[in-house]
């Protein structure tokens, strides 16, 4: 088969991997004259960076052939797809002919399962021991590991890559246990655990004066969201426990996405992309506002709330912790205020040392009024109780009623 084709195959066939971001990798350049290729330490994978450039990577599957028979996978074993498979040799050269063409800055490789684990794992190393060693490949590589592969052979990949990840893919051992039977969670919080022992190591070696050192910087995972009955505090429960125990840097939620030829296990019907979202705005809270999953998500209520944002729904259940006095409250509760961010609340904290908060300075900062009026008070506003209390309060935030269409 000819290269172009295998790429179309395989550039395709990776789409449904969403971990492959690259916030927090090292930077790396080769303006001194020596090396090929850059990263510039934040998102890749037609992402944007802090300064509003788009870097895009080169995302490909070493081949979609795969051992393993997970119901959702496009390319599992039962599946009838069109197959192809790259050598390491042919990864390479396409990397760097794209990396020269200005067409992108780095490479994400997964693989489907060839053989078994431990041959799959050697291949896609050989990729990035080939870019980095006989290249002097300087961009961004992310390789997607795999659980059942041998230890050295994961710590190895993470010392040619920029970042490294696992995929969950679901949350429940009972979920895997019906939807891909060959996986074990269990095994895969092993490797976890390895990898981030490994990424703790190199970083005491790096703060140690080690300056050649190359090591991945962090650890992502995906999970699909909608191909079983996992409830979205099933979802928020695991993250939580990967983010507190393996140090994970992110994990990527993605909406499970029907396939040709579906097993009759799968549900009919994808989730709403709106519950996608939603469980991404909770993760958030957890990981820079000082939520609890458990104050998110309750035992009577353990599914995101699709009309309303995950902090606007708790304050609504929480109306007792408002309103908020902007002028005095500290910043661990000025952070659960709807409508306001981190970045504003860190601005209203240097503000208010210096004058009497407004509603003028609010519109200043961008601050989205309507949503925070009701839940704050300034030196010229101060909100009805009735209003805070009122069933009516839900009703201003709610999506309006939409007119359906007649056919």
């Amino acid at each position: 088969m000819e290269i172009g084709a295998k790429l179309e195959i395989l550039a395709d066939a990776a789409k449904y991997d969403a971990s492959c971001a690259s916030s927090g990798a090292a930077k790396s350049d080769s303006r001194s004259g020596r090396g090929v290729g850059s990263t510039g330490g934040a998102g890749i994978c037609h992402s944007y960076a802090p300064d509003g450039r788009c870097i895009s990577l080169l995302k490909l599957l070493l081949t979609n052939s795969c051992i393993y028979d997970c119901h959702y996978c496009i390319n599992r074993r039962s599946s009838n797809v069109r197959r192809a498979v790259f050598t390491p040799a042919e990864v390479v050269k396409l990397t760097l002919d794209f990396y020269k063409r200005n067409y992108i800055e780095g490479l994400f490789l997964s693989s489907g399962i060839i053989r078994n684990a431990d041959h799959t794992m050697e291949q896609v190393i050989a990729v990035a021991r080939t870019l980095r060693e006989e290249h002097d490949f300087r961009g961004y590589i992310h390789l997607k590991t795999i659980p059942e592969a041998s230890p050295e052979l994961i710590e190895t990949a993470a010392r040619y890559a920029d970042r490294i990840s696992i995929n969950l893919e679901l949350p429940t051992q009972e979920s895997l246990d019906r939807l891909a039977p060959e996986k074990n969670m269990a095994r895969t919080k092993v490797a976890m655990g390895r990898i981030r022992h490994r990424l703790e190591e190199a970083s005491e070696r790096k703060r140690d004066g080690d300056k050649k050192l190359r090591h991945a910087t962090g650890q992502s995972t995906q999970v699909i969201v909608g191909a079983d009955a996992s409830t979205d505090a099933d979802f928020l429960d695991r993250s939580d426990e990967l983010y507190r125990s393996y140090k994970m840097r992110r994990v990527y939620y993605s909406a499970f996405s029907p396939i040709p030829e579906p097993s009759a296990v799968l549900p009919l019907q994808a989730p709403p992309l709106l519950r996608e979202h939603r469980l991404y705005q909770a993760d958030w809270l957890m990981r820079y506002y000082g939520f609890q999953t458990r104050e998110i998500l309750t035992p009577e209520a353990p599914n995101l709330d699709l009309e309303l944002d995950p902090k606007l729904a708790w304050a609504l259940r929480n109306r007792q912790n408002f309103p908020v006095d902007l002028q005095t409250a500290p910043r661990e509760v000025l952070l659960r205020v709807p409508g306001l961010g981190v970045r504003n609340v860190d601005r209203i904290l240097r503000i208010r040392r210096l004058t009497r908060l407004r509603l003028g300075d609010l519109v200043r900062l961008r601050v989205p009024l309507k949503k925070v009026q009701p839940f704050i008070v300034t030196a010229d506003h101060h909100p009805s109780r009735y209003l805070l209390d009122s069933d009516r309060l839900r009703a201003r935030f709610a999506p309006k009623p939409r007119q359906l269409e007649l056919f």
